[in-house]
């Protein structure tokens, strides 16, 4: 059966929240936003932002970001809700005493089950360097963030983060991002096994690909232990970006790859794989965006069906939607194998900024 991807179009523009506020739905009934609990006395810079939230369970979710000190630097939170109630924000554990030069933020959150969840994000080190760190969640109380394992060695030019985090189960996830190593930056992933971080190490394959020298794992999705697939971007020899995808199956990570049928696109200028989801081992979802010249970006998808890559395609209809010329997709979500939806945005004919849905079955 050919699966096709469908297209909803929602009227509005992304925001950004300095309080960071949060809304839950019930019973498929939104409520009403509020403050996130206890940020206001840690936000005394007044500049607060969440990153990304992941639910376990029914009411049961856990959300980061950052926020600025009353010294205007920046810490990394993370906050808790717990049977349908938000506890307060806190301050991840370990990481003020990381983020000596001031600067740190959770990029990504997953839970595996209630209490139970991993976190990234990056933070300054005494030397004015960005390090990338992971901190876990087990049974509701949070260790202390950590550098990534591994990664003080790969980045020896101090410019790493964590961009996504997966968990299949407790204890077990993937973390991905990247690290320069000495003016040429590389994508990373490292794993979590039984609760305890083992060492990162370059994506199989991107650095063959990246005869730029620019490469990162912006997003990872694991559909059960051992079983995962990483997205990100890459710099190609005549200096433009391009998008990879890389599998992992059963523990053992295949090498990346160009998005296949990427570079025949009439967008395939600068591009990267914006998500990833997986539905189940080896039936991934990826979304993409690709910037032509004169900065016309448009919004694809790639899907891997039984471990094998298919061809990117233009999300069908965005192509007219976006008489503007700047399409992207931010977020990608797969139920099951071949059932997904994609959000995004696109700019309209009167240069209005619009955002889209689209259903893929």
């Amino acid at each position: 059966m050919r699966r096709r991807w469908a297209v909803i179009v929602l009227a509005g523009a992304a925001a950004v929240w300095c309080a960071a506020p949060l809304a839950v739905a019930r019973a498929g009934t939104w409520g009403t936003a509020i403050e996130v609990p206890g940020l206001g006395s840690l936000n005394q810079g007044g500049n607060a932002q969440l990153a990304s939230v992941s639910c376990a369970s029914a009411g049961n979710c856990t959300a980061g970001g950052f926020y600025r000190d009353g010294s205007g630097h920046g810490q990394a939170f993370v906050v808790r809700e717990t049977n349908g109630a938000w506890g307060k924000a806190i301050e991840v554990p370990g990481s003020g005493t990381l983020d000596a030069g001031g600067g740190a933020e959770v990029n990504s959150v997953s839970c595996a089950t209630a209490g139970n969840c991993a976190a990234g994000g990056f933070y300054t080190d005494g030397s004015g360097h960005t390090q990338a760190f992971v901190v876990s969640q087990a049974n509701g109380t949070w260790a202390k963030a950590i550098e990534v394992p591994g990664s003080g060695t790969l980045n020896t030019a101090g410019n790493a983060a964590t961009d996504s985090v997966s968990c299949a189960t407790a204890g077990n996830c993937v973390a991905a991002g990247g690290y320069d190593g000495s003016g040429h930056l590389q994508a990373f992933v490292v794993r979590e096994t039984n609760g305890s971080w083992r060492g990162a190490f370059e994506v199989p394959g991107s650095g063959a690909l990246n005869f730029g020298g620019f490469a990162n794992a912006d997003s990872v999705s694991c559909a059960s232990v051992g079983n995962c697939a990483v997205g990100g971007s890459y710099t190609d020899g005549g200096g433009r970006a391009q998008a990879f995808v890389a599998s992992e199956r059963n523990g053992i990570w295949g090498k990346a790859i160009e998005v296949p049928g990427s570079g025949t696109l009439p967008a395939g200028q600068l591009g990267n794989v914006t998500l990833v989801s997986c539905a189940s081992a080896g039936n991934c979802t990826a979304g993409l965006t690709y910037t032509a010249d004169f900065d016309r970006q448009q919004a694809f998808a790639a899907s891997e069906t039984n471990g094998a890559w298919g061809n990117a395609i233009e999300i069908p209809g965005l192509g007219t939607l976006n008489a503007g010329g700047n399409a992207a997709v931010t977020s990608v979500s797969c139920g099951a194998a071949g059932n997904c939806a994609a959000v995004g945005t696109y700019t309209d004919g009167s240069g209005h900024t619009q955002a889209f849905v689209v259903s893929h079955a």
